[in-house]
C-alpha cells in the first residue's frame, strides 16, 4: 500500500472547522435527546448522535496520525443535561434541521479544499449523512404541522422573456416606479430567510433568558431585536404582493432560567448561524432581479457581520476562542 499524503493546510483548516462544529452538536444532541417527550423525534436524534460521533472519532484518528494535536471543541463541560427544558413543542427537530442546513453547505465547500481521498471522503460521507437527517427532520416536522410550505403558484404556461429594463424595478433604474410582482425565485429566498430567521430568533431568545453572564445576555437580547427587524422587513416585502410570510405555533422558549449550555457554546453556535444567514444572504442577493431586494439584504448582511464581530470579541475577551492551526510564522523565522 503508498504511503498517504500529508495533509495540506486546507485540509487540516477544514477537518478542524468540522471538528469544532461535530463537538458542538453532540453536545446540542445530549441535551436534546435527555429532554425529549416524542419517541420518533428522540430516535432522529439519537441516531444522528451516533453518526456524527463515529465521524469525530474518524477525524481524531486522522488528526492524531498526522501529528497534529486534537482541538479542545465542545465537551461535557459545555452541557448541562440536568436542568429543566428550555424549549418546547417540536424546536429540538427545527433546530436540528437548521444545523443540518448548515452543515449541508460547509460540506459541499469543504470537499472542494480536500485533495486526500481518504479526507474527500469523510466529506461524501457527512454530507449523505445531513441529507438523510435534514430530510427526517423535514418530514417530522410537516406531519407535526410545525413547517410552514413556501406558497403555490399557478404553473407557467409558456416562456417569457424580460423585454425591459423596468423588470428590475425600484432603485437603480427609477426608485419611484412601482415594482413588479415578486417572481418564485425570490420569493423562495424571502421565505428562506424568514423561516432561517425565526428558527434564528427562537434559539437566541432562550439563550438570552438563561446567559450567565450579563454582557452575553445583552449580546443576545440585541441579536433577538436583530433577527425580529429582518423578519418584519422582509414580511412586509412579502405582504405587499399579498403573499402570506411563514409562521409556525411551534418552537417556543419555556420560562427555564437555568443554562443547558455554556456561554461559549451558545455564542459559538450563534457565530454559526450567522455565517449561514451571511452566506444565504449573498446567493438571494444574486439570485435577485428586483434592485430593492438586494439593496435589502446587503443592509441585513451589514448588520449581521457587525454583530458577529461584536460576538467574537466577547469570545475573545473571555478566552472561549479557539485559534486555528496558524501557518508558519516566515516573517520572525527570517530575522
Amino acid at each position: 500500500m503508498p504511503e498517504k499524503s500529508a495533509i495540506t493546510s486546507s485540509e487540516l483548516g477544514v477537518l478542524w472547522l468540522t471538528y469544532q462544529e461535530k463537538t458542538m452538536i453532540l453536545r446540542i444532541l445530549e441535551y436534546f435527546v435527555e429532554k425529549a417527550d416524542d419517541e420518533s423525534a428522540k430516535d432522529i436524534m439519537t441516531n444522528l448522535y451516533g453518526e456524527i460521533d463515529h465521524y469525530v472519532g474518524i477525524i481524531t484518528e486522522t488528526l492524531e496520525n498526522e501529528g497534529a494535536v486534537i482541538p479542545i471543541g465542545y465537551t461535557a463541560q459545555d452541557v448541562n443535561k440536568g436542568v429543566p427544558k428550555l424549549y418546547d413543542n417540536g424546536f429540538d427537530i427545527m433546530f436540528v434541521r437548521l444545523l443540518k442546513e448548515i452543515s449541508m453547505g460547509l460540506h459541499s465547500l469543504n470537499i472542494t479544499m480536500a485533495y486526500r481521498e481518504d479526507i474527500v471522503l469523510i466529506f461524501k460521507e457527512l454530507t449523505a449523512i445531513t441529507q438523510k437527517y435534514y430530510n427526517l427532520c423535514t418530514q417530522y416536522l410537516l406531519e407535526k404541522g410545525l413547517l410552514v410550505k413556501s406558497p403555490h403558484v399557478s404553473m407557467p404556461q409558456s416562456v417569457e422573456i424580460v423585454k425591459d429594463k423596468n423588470y428590475l424595478g425600484g432603485l437603480s433604474v427609477n426608485p419611484f416606479s412601482e415594482k413588479r410582482s415578486l417572481n418564485s425565485v425570490e420569493v423562495a429566498q424571502l421565505h428562506h430567510s424568514i423561516e432561517s430567521n425565526v428558527a434564528g430568533l427562537q434559539m437566541i431568545t432562550g439563550f438570552a433568558q438563561c446567559a450567565n453572564e450579563g454582557e452575553v445576555k445583552r449580546y443576545f437580547n440585541d441579536g433577538a431585536e436583530l433577527a425580529k427587524s429582518i423578519i418584519k422587513e422582509l414580511s412586509e416585502t412579502l405582504l405587499q404582493d399579498n403573499i402570506q410570510a411563514p409562521q409556525t405555533a411551534g418552537g417556543n422558549a419555556t420560562r427555564s432560567t437555568v443554562a443547558p449550555f455554556s456561554d461559549k457554546l451558545m455564542l459559538y453556535c450563534t457565530s454559526l448561524f450567522c455565517s449561514f444567514s451571511m452566506g444565504s444572504g449573498s446567493l438571494g442577493t444574486a439570485f435577485s432581479l428586483r434592485n430593492d431586494l438586494p439593496a435589502k439584504m446587503t443592509i441585513f448582511m451589514k448588520d449581521i457581520f457587525e454583530y458577529a464581530h461584536k460576538g467574537a470579541k466577547i469570545m475573545i475577551k473571555n478566552g472561549w476562542m479557539e485559534e486555528p492551526p496558524q501557518m508558519e510564522e516566515r516573517n520572525q523565522m527570517l530575522n
